[in-house]
């Protein structure tokens, strides 16, 4: 790529000032987005699922681990190859120290519709120690639209039906498994969805981009490029850009 151009202190002071001003520009956007997300009504949840976690089974409000804020992470998973997704997995790498998010009052688990066992081993060897249950043989996946199947449920991702996924070239959307965030919040024995996000929506959440987001280089890669942190010089194995 082109590098950037070499000037005086002077006239680079005067570049970042105005960068500076779109910089206060897009963080006051996001100050009035946030509050919205804050403000959205919000849909007590009434069915009842049941994951399979290390412990046991566990219900949605045991994955609040009896805090009043619950975000899971819905980590696609590949099941040709038994294994997670390299951008599921570089998002999980990106986890900094939970108990920041405890501290206020807020849980993080990760959910997938695979085996407890392939779960159990991959996270093993991924050196992970975020909370991950299996959804598999649940309608978790299927009722928050992270896995597609006409055959279970119409086609939904990112709040778009089958037609409008096809008509935007997005069709590997349009079956299997995906990724997203949702939202939940507890009150007593009351449960809540808050918040649902897909597609780009979970970048916010990848501090290795907003780190290299500083740099004249950028990116340089994208999500679904970046490998299994063990394997990091092999071929990335997940076929989706988020």
């Amino acid at each position: 790529m082109e590098l950037p151009s070499v000037v005086s202190r002077e006239e680079w002071l005067e570049a970042r000032r105005a960068l500076l001003a779109r910089e206060k520009e897009a963080t006051r956007a996001r100050d009035a987005v946030t509050a919205g997300r804050r403000a959205l009504p919000m849909v007590e949840i009434d069915k009842d699922y049941v994951f399979e976690g290390p412990d046991g089974k566990a219900h949605l409000a045991d994955l609040f681990d009896g805090r009043r804020q619950l975000i899971v992470y819905h980590f696609m998973w590949l099941h040709d190859i038994g294994q997670g997704c390299t951008s599921c997995s570089f998002l999980v790498d990106n986890i900094g120290d939970l108990s920041h998010l405890h501290g206020c009052d807020t849980s993080l688990a990760l959910v997938s519709r695979a085996p407890l066992g392939d779960i159990e081993g991959f996270r093993h060897r991924m050196g992970w120690t975020v909370p991950w249950y299996s959804s598999e043989g649940t309608d978790f996946n299927y009722d928050f639209h992270v896995t597609n199947d006409e055959t279970v449920a119409p086609v939904e991702y990112n709040y778009m039906d089958k037609a409008t996924l096809e008509a935007k070239g997005l069709n590997f959307f349009t079956e299997g498994d995906a990724h997203g965030v949702s939202v939940f919040l507890r009150e007593g024995d009351r449960v809540f969805h808050t918040y649902s996000t897909y597609g780009r929506g979970p970048d916010l959440l990848l501090t290795t981009y907003n780190y290299l987001d500083l740099t004249p280089l950028g990116r340089q890669r994208y999500v679904n490029e970046f490998p299994h942190h063990d394997t990091y010089d092999a071929p990335a194995a997940c076929p989706h850009h988020h």
